[in-house]
């Protein structure tokens, strides 16, 4: 079972993701439930504090997780190349579950090799995707090192941060990381049109069929590689915060045309539709906190419950089906996950912009939902990962 598990990349790194999605959020939640009683919760194993833990796994953990099962299974389709190999995909794996091992226990290792440790796992990704890519660059894909590489020095600043090197950096890094995951989100989007006007065709549909606007993906790819470098270099700047805001609303005015009516009564493909809307508006949201008095946590948690986490979600759900032979029409169960994560949102919208009483209620709320559905989506997938199956064409 062990050899199916690591024959393709999706496979072990969309369980991964799943299964840290759920733990991460598990230890927040008992973190959040014994502070919201008035108690306080010792002995955790890691150095950093918990919120700060908390966000870098979401973001460095899951997201490096969902992200290489992405690539390692969508690029070798881009350039003809064959698939990556077992041994690859071990390694990754391997060097993936010793950064996620080495930050829970940094409280009893050192610093620089808990770093080590954990920046390990994105240069061999790096490597993989771009040698790959060399063989058939596309200015569309050629990006993807591109932001691999600003989200693999967000996490250095992240550490740089927590070693007293980088002032704030643990908190640029990780809003960084997170403008690096957006903006690769802006750029695999794209798939959104294009699966919808399959199922139309498939379909025999007379909807109208997806269109963009024109020169939408060069501008896109120009908003997904500044958002990370921006975030990174003036963290705290006007033009930064506008930059956020017109990715935004670009991302809303491209996708108004993508057909979302079509895909409205279909879960497989509203969730993408929705997930890439939540991305624009946690964008927005985060810019405008800089001019105005709403929350930058609120609008942070839109981006990334929302759009980072629903996207990344649909597409692992997608791709799961397609690559396993299993029809692309969303299981009951990952359905009701594409509704709990925009309300989980929602919830945790509430919590920072009303905050107050509505604080603790409403962030276990958002913890809850979010739980719930990467348990749905790991659970209902849990055969396909350690399976086999024949692939779909209608794949990223």
């Amino acid at each position: 079972m062990l050899s199916r598990l690591f024959s393709e990349g999706y496979r072990v790194f969309f369980l991964a993701a799943g299964l840290s999605a759920v733990a991460v959020v598990l230890v927040w939640e008992f973190y959040l439930g014994v502070h919201a009683t008035g108690g306080m919760m010792t002995g955790l194993p890691f150095a950093m504090a918990p919120h700060l833990w908390h966000a870098h796994e979401l973001v460095f953990g899951y997201g490096a997780a969902a992200l290489t099962g992405f690539l390692f299974t969508a690029v070798p389709s881009w350039t003809g190349r064959p698939p990556v190999g077992r041994a690859v995909i071990v390694l990754a794996a391997a060097l993936w579950l010793a950064g996620r091992l080495a930050v829970w226990m940094s409280g009893a290792l050192p610093g620089w090799l808990v770093a080590v440790l954990d920046l390990a796992h994105v240069p061999v990704v790096l490597a993989v995707v771009a040698a790959m890519l060399w063989h058939r660059p596309k200015a569309k894909n050629v990006v993807f090192p591109v932001l691999l590489a600003l989200f693999w020095l967000a996490n250095l600043a992240t550490h740089l941060g927590w070693a007293g090197l980088w002032d704030n950096g643990e908190i640029i890094g990780l809003r960084g990381g997170m403008m690096a995951l957006a903006g690769m989100i802006l750029v695999i989007g794209r798939v959104t049109p294009a699966f919808t006007r399959n199922a139309m065709m498939r379909e025999a549909s007379r909807a109208p069929r997806p269109r963009d606007w024109a020169r939408a993906g060069p501008v896109m790819i120009g908003f997904a590689a500044l958002l990370p470098v921006a975030a990174l270099a003036a963290p705290d700047s006007g033009g930064t915060a506008a930059l956020m805001i017109a990715a935004g609303v670009a991302q809303l005015v491209r996708q108004s045309r993508w057909g979302w009516r079509f895909a409205a009564t279909r879960p497989i493909l509203a969730s993408l539709h929705l997930s890439v809307a939540m991305l624009a508006l946690g964008l927005i949201l985060t810019g405008l906190s800089r001019f105005t008095g709403l929350s930058e946590v609120a609008g942070l948690h839109v981006l990334g419950i929302g759009g980072i986490g629903g996207m990344t979600l649909a597409v692992m759900s997608r791709a799961t089906l397609g690559h396993s032979g299993m029809p692309l029409v969303a299981p009951g169960a990952i359905a009701l996950a594409h509704v709990a994560l925009p309300l989980a949102a929602l919830m945790r919208w509430i919590a920072s912009e009303v905050g107050g009483s509505a604080y603790f209620p409403a962030s276990l709320a958002a913890g809850a939902l979010w739980i719930g559905a990467f348990t749905a989506f790991t659970a209902s997938l849990w055969p396909a990962f350690w399976g086999s199956g024949e692939g779909d064409d209608d794949q990223p």
